[in-house]
């Protein structure tokens, strides 16, 4: 459940922000994205694991996940994913017209991020820019179209965080990685990857006071946004980026920042 999370929570930013001044969030939005982020957080690893089944084969972590195991066929599987997507749809199909482009257009961002550690050892940065649509996307079903001064400041802040928490899941894998030939963040930051995850957290934090700069945030989303600064300082200092239990445990963790932050919204907003 941990992905699902790190998908909904930006949404739930997002959504927190566009509410007026002294209201709490729209009860219906956060509802709606919620079961969004349920079903494309599940359609994106169906995507994944299709992608990946030959290369999930030999990776320990990975070798008893469906399609790697072979308890189910691709074709199986396609069938399922149709499933998820048009269950999809029908959410997005209720929010306002801007808001269904918007939504529809970040689809070829989900199918082709599986591919990108082939390519590049920055795919957790494509999946920054997947994970965070809902940063552009929460604003615009509330507002019927994205205040750019906020919503940009608001899904870099997002791909920002993304680079912090996916890296430190990569690096579960790295000898396997290394063995099968994919690249991630992790292999190629090495021994550096604390200096480039506190550079990381601090565009991070530094996007999140632009955006509340720019819908006018008060002084529970600042103390909020320190709050965050703390736990990411203290989640990168401890870090054993040689112990995988380590790297699981302090990835799952990025949930608690991104709730300190709605809560911090939902305050400053009140």
């Amino acid at each position: 459940p941990a992905g699902t999370w790190l998908l909904y929570l930006p949404c739930t930013w997002s959504i927190g922000l566009a509410a007026a001044p002294g209201c709490f969030p729209d009860w219906r939005m956060l509802s709606l994205f919620g079961v969004g982020a349920v079903l494309m957080r599940g359609a994106g690893c169906t995507i994944n694991d299709m992608w990946d089944r030959d290369y999930d084969r030999q990776v320990a972590r990975t070798a008893r996940r469906p399609l790697a195991a072979g308890d189910i066929s691709t074709f199986q599987s396609l069938v399922f994913l149709g499933g998820q997507l048009s269950l999809a749809l029908c959410v997005l199909l209720c929010l306002n017209y801007y808001s269904i482009i918007l939504g529809a257009s970040s689809l070829f961002l989900v199918i082709t991020y599986p591919l990108m550690k082939r390519i590049t050892y920055w795919p957790q940065l494509v999946l920054g820019f997947t994970f965070n649509w809902g940063a552009l996307l929460g604003w615009s079903a509330i507002k019927g179209s994205c205040e750019w001064s906020v919503c940009l400041p608001l899904y870099f802040a997002g791909v920002m965080w993304t680079l912090v928490y996916d890296t430190i899941y990569a690096h579960q894998d790295k000898r396997d990685d290394i063995m099968i030939g994919v690249k991630s963040t992790a292999l190629h930051f090495k021994k550096d990857t604390k200096q480039w995850l506190s550079g990381f957290s601090l565009a991070m934090l530094l996007s999140l006071c632009v955006a509340g700069m720019n819908c006018n945030q008060t002084l529970p989303y600042y103390s909020a946004v320190a709050a965050v600064g703390a736990h990411l300082a203290y989640q990168i200092y401890t870090l054993d980026i040689d112990n995988p239990e380590d790297c699981w445990k302090k990835f799952a963790s990025n949930r608690t920042v991104g709730i300190l932050l709605f809560i911090g919204i939902v305050l400053g907003n009140l």
